[in-house]
């Protein structure tokens, strides 16, 4: 079934006497308050955070279903795909912020903090009084070698094949594209379909990564500034990566349902956007904490 807009390209769409605003809230606040007690060893912490997980999951499937039935009802009109457009535009500009503090984070790091307790510029005295067997190296664990020593994860071994993973992804998503436009249903399920396949594949080789890391290399997240930069930027990464391959499975069954047509696809779109902005996150991080 494709999208129609409203006859009325005046009238602008807003839903009525929605329970899901009030649902979520509840839902992310037993999710937080059973993080904070998970993290200050509560019993009862870890249960709480997994009921308000399961709730929110339960809340977006609703909500979002919502959604997609009032959008193949023909109730949204131009005003509307412009406000989503707006509103996703805002939402990666909200993600490139969010990567770029971590980014600076690392940044920081090593052009900053290890010159300064390495004994450079204004880090003299703190040098010589506390740390004078430190040296300005990275990668580094920091004074006191935290969290013993550990070895780095090779930059041309799975690293590189994830890149590629990557990067073919954002092949397949744009030919996937090209199809729905052109009205080529069967291409657009396979490209699709290859999309969420290589997102996948990308998300089993780092938990191979991670496993690698842990158990051979002990580089773990106690392993100094390092191995926190580390965690946190692939983290969240494979985090974003997760959240973009279950979206792009979504769109899949809805194409498969008949969705979207050449000329109204936004819901697409969106996806297709928040791919490509994992696969710009993935360049930069593969080149400054893998290759540098």
């Amino acid at each position: 079934m494709a999208q129609a807009h409203s006859p009325d390209a005046n009238v602008y769409f807003v839903p009525h006497s929605s329970r899901w605003p009030f649902l979520g809230s509840i839902a992310l606040f037993v999710t937080m308050i059973g993080l904070a007690s998970w993290m200050n060893d509560i019993s009862w912490g870890s249960k709480a955070f997994l009921v308000g997980v399961a709730l929110l999951v339960g809340v977006l499937f609703g909500w979002f279903g919502d959604v997609i039935r009032e959008s193949v009802g023909g109730n949204y009109n131009k005003q509307v795909d412009t406000s989503f457009r707006m509103g996703m535009v805002w939402f990666i500009f909200s993600e490139v912020m969010f990567f770029g503090a971590f980014f600076g984070a690392l940044f920081y790091a090593r052009q900053f903090a290890l010159p300064w307790l390495g004994g450079e510029g204004d880090g003299v005295m703190t040098h010589s009084l506390l740390w004078n067997s430190f040296s300005n190296a990275w990668p580094t664990n920091g004074p006191g070698s935290i969290g013993g020593s550990f070895q780095t994860i090779p930059a041309w071994g799975l690293p590189l094949l994830n890149t590629l993973i990557l990067l073919t992804s954002g092949v397949t998503v744009t030919i996937a594209h090209h199809a729905l436009k052109a009205g080529h249903r069967a291409q657009l399920l396979l490209f699709l379909g290859l999309t969420v396949l290589l997102g996948c594949v990308f998300l089993f080789f780092q938990a191979e990564e991670y496993i690698h890391a842990y158990k051979e290399l002990n580089l773990t997240l106690g392993s100094g500034i390092y191995g926190s930069t580390f965690f946190m930027l692939t983290g969240f990464h494979g985090a974003h990566v997760t959240l973009g391959t279950i979206m792009l499975a979504v769109i899949w069954f809805r194409c498969l349902k008949g969705h979207f047509s050449k000329n109204d696809h936004f819901g697409f779109e969106a996806v297709a956007w928040y791919w490509h902005f994992v696969d710009v996150v993935w360049l930069g991080l593969f080149l400054f904490v893998y290759v540098l």
